[in-house]
């Protein structure tokens, strides 16, 4: 027979048991909350795989300050180069895909690279799209030794002396043009690769590369410079900036690649993070300060859905190979 004595220690341990269970159920809510506390809210990463002081970085910077005021969070650039572009892409790839570390790319770097590399990532299957920001041109100039004012004259003397160009390394986007002109005006050039952009241009600038494709943004402060000769832009039409330069394209076709800048995330990155970023970056361009900013590096602004984006890629991927192939990197 039970007597008072089990019966107390039945009630003790039901009381114990309904305040466990109690406690337990406040804190549910708290760790659910905890796990969809909307995004960002913390420091969100974004790596770019090259060096500081390039338009690539530059324009990252001048983002990320626009998304930091906006989302009241910290967004900061980490540098990570080396293998153009490679050790960034590969690094973000295999992030945890939480929306905290994002990276910013370049075309080459996801399109053309891969295909003359190994590398430990697939620029379509890995990656989640968000937006391009923006696309680069870039101009071809030379050494203001060389007697050439026009392409043609140019093409004339260089199938007569031998020819050197400068770019921040193998398959670069800078390479790749530079190789794809000189296939296309049947010319003879050599190849030096620096460690950056900027490295090259000061190369050109001291005479000891005759010619450089370089990033609009770094030689408009040139133009009327007599350390530099500006022969033809890398674009389909001529540029606002540079009305009396023509278009390569006007004297050999084609020689144009894609030489976008844009935001990407690790793949199974949550779709509802993706387009919170893509709306954002699309309500930052087009507001007209920061497109006026992004313009002065030289950049046409420009901005995507992801689903736009991830398009792209795939018809962009193919309009590298004949560059590839004249860089004999393929």
């Amino acid at each position: 027979m039970q007597g008072p004595f089990f019966t107390c220690r039945i009630a003790h341990f039901r009381r114990r048991a309904l305040l466990a269970l109690l406690f337990f159920v406040c804190l549910v809510p708290l760790a659910v909350r905890s796990q969809t506390a909307p995004w960002p809210a913390r420091t969100v990463t974004v790596v770019v795989g090259f060096e500081a002081g390039g338009v690539t970085d530059v324009l990252a910077r001048l983002i990320s300050r626009n998304l930091s005021e906006e989302m009241g969070q910290t967004f900061i650039v980490e540098n990570k180069g080396g293998a153009g572009g490679i050790l960034a892409a590969s690094y973000v790839a295999h992030a945890a895909p939480d929306g905290y570390t994002l990276l910013f790319a370049a075309a080459p770097q996801m399109l053309a690279t891969p295909k003359i590399q190994s590398v430990k990532f697939d620029a379509i299957a890995d990656f989640a799209t968000v937006s391009p920001v923006g696309s680069n041109s870039f101009v071809l100039a030379i050494k203001p030794s060389i007697p050439a004012k026009t392409i043609p004259e140019f093409v004339a003397y260089a199938k007569t002396h031998q020819i050197t160009y400068g770019s921040p390394g193998a398959g670069s986007i800078t390479h790749l043009l530079s190789a794809l002109f000189v296939s296309r005006a049947g010319i003879q050039a050599t190849h030096v690769p620096f460690r950056g952009g900027g490295q090259a241009l000061t190369s050109l600038l001291a005479g000891q590369i005759d010619m450089y494709f370089s990033p609009i943004g770094n030689v408009l402060p040139y133009v009327n410079s007599p350390q530099v000769t500006l022969l033809g832009v890398a674009t389909q039409q001529r540029l606002a900036q540079l009305p009396n330069v023509p278009t390569i394209g006007e004297f050999y076709p084609n020689t144009v690649l894609p030489s976008w800048n844009g935001f990407m995330a690790p793949a199974r990155t949550p779709k509802d993070i993706v387009d919170k970023l893509a709306r954002s970056l699309d309500a930052m361009i087009k507001n007209p300060a920061t497109a006026a900013a992004i313009n002065k590096l030289g950049v046409e602004a420009e901005t995507q859905s992801p689903q736009e984006f991830s398009e792209r890629l795939k018809s962009d991927s193919l309009q590298f190979d004949d560059a590839i192939k004249a860089a004999g990197l393929k």
